[in-house]
């Protein structure tokens, strides 16, 4: 699973700045099969700002721009009900509480007050669908597994 994605370095000393995707991305220290052992995380203006044994400058640094940071999923914490992880969610087909097929969830942003699911529209025209937000709360997603998702018909009318 992916916690986390390298968007670019920070200083010259190797540091990368980090998107992170888990709650406590510092808890582990193995990313990548093993291929990179974190030294030290902490928080930084954009984002988290991380430093690897195997990044030694900052050359290094920007050559692991877009590299996932991932951990076998038995190694995450089991989930409460309610609870998910992004990965589970997004590419999940989409239909309404009356039925309709809706398209498909393409994103999970966090704006500050709880998750926020963008669901793509099927093409029209071989044109991409037109997405939409909605947020991921019980009023507008009664229910999810891993085959699909359910949201509330009026959050999805057009």
């Amino acid at each position: 699973m992916t916690l986390a994605v390298v968007i670019g370095a920070h200083g010259i000393g190797g540091e990368v700045r980090l998107k992170v995707f888990a709650e406590n991305f510092g808890s582990y220290k193995s990313f990548n099969n093993g291929a990179l052992s974190l030294k030290s995380a902490r928080s930084g203006n954009n984002g988290m700002i991380a430093r690897f044994a195997e990044v030694a400058d900052r050359n290094a640094a920007e050559a692991m721009r877009g590299t996932e940071l991932t951990v076998p999923r038995s190694s995450l914490p089991p989930l409460e009900d309610g609870e998910y992880y992004h990965t589970d969610v997004i590419g999940l087909d989409v239909v309404s509480t009356d039925g309709e097929a809706i398209g498909r969830v393409v994103a999970i942003d966090n704006f500050g007050a709880g998750d926020v699911i963008e669901i793509e529209r099927p093409s029209v025209d071989d044109k991409p669908g037109k997405r939409f937000m909605i947020p991921m709360r019980p009023e507008a997603v009664p229910e999810w597994n891993a085959d699909r998702l359910i949201v509330e018909a009026s959050f999805a009318a057009e």
